[in-house]
């Protein structure tokens, strides 16, 4: 249900499309098909989607007024509750042409995720995680966002462990089949620095106001490969 909510959304996103209609087709499509928006109200959080445009960092609130131009990138995260159980996803899309600097971010972005999940083997540590995806990060150039993290989820939103996505080999937790976790790096295209939004108390920028991007999955360790479970 969580891809699908944001396949719902690559199917529709496009230029002059406002960020709150964006939200509207992803609270109808959950509610539809039997799903519950988990942000939705949680810790107070006024809509049933995370929206962040290009120099967001995360959080950002959907918004009537702001309209999507050719050379944004914007990452849209969903979390849905089907039946009680949670998964996280996100994803970064690319309206019209942009920068070959900004595409290089998302591109980046998507690989050090994919380093990440592939990490995740049963009985390696999560800083193992974390270090494939800053070292990636690094060679190309970017930094990694440290105030935000990936984390537990199940039959609840948050749950534990904290994903870092920087960090030492072979440090950490312990990672064990059954573990269900998402891996959702930030990359920034200057600092690693953020700085959070007063007005709102949820949208957070680069303290630079340079771009940053995001992709996130919910995955399951199991004896073999991690499993991608929302995407």
């Amino acid at each position: 249900m969580n891809t699908a909510v944001l396949d719902c959304v690559e199917e529709n996103i496009r230029e002059g499309i406002s960020t709150a209609e964006i939200d509207r087709l992803v609270y109808e499509y959950t509610m539809d098909h039997q799903g519950i928006p988990a942000t939705l109200g949680y810790h107070g959080f006024p809509n049933s989607c995370c929206i962040s445009v290009n120099e967001v960092v995360c959080h950002g609130i959907p918004n009537e007024n702001q309209v999507l131009h050719e050379g944004d990138i914007v990452n849209v995260d969903c979390t849905t509750i089907v039946n009680g159980f949670y998964a996280d996803a996100s994803r970064m899309f690319i309206i019209g042409k942009t920068s070959s600097e900004k595409e290089k971010l998302v591109r980046v972005t998507e690989e050090c995720l994919k380093k990440g999940v592939q990490a995740a083997q049963a009985f390696t540590f999560l800083g193992d995680v974390g270090h494939v995806i800053e070292c990636h990060a690094k060679r190309n150039g970017f930094s990694v966002v440290r105030d935000f993290c990936g984390h537990g989820v199940g039959i609840q939103f948050h749950e534990e462990p904290e994903v870092l996505h920087y960090g030492r080999k072979s440090s950490g937790m312990l990672l064990v089949p059954g573990m269900t976790l998402t891996i959702e790096p930030m990359l920034n295209m200057g600092t690693w620095k953020v700085v959070m939004d007063q007005s709102d108390g949820w949208t957070v920028y680069t303290e630079d106001r340079l771009p940053s991007a995001q992709w996130e999955y919910t995955i399951l360790i199991t004896e073999s490969e991690p499993e991608i479970l929302a995407h």
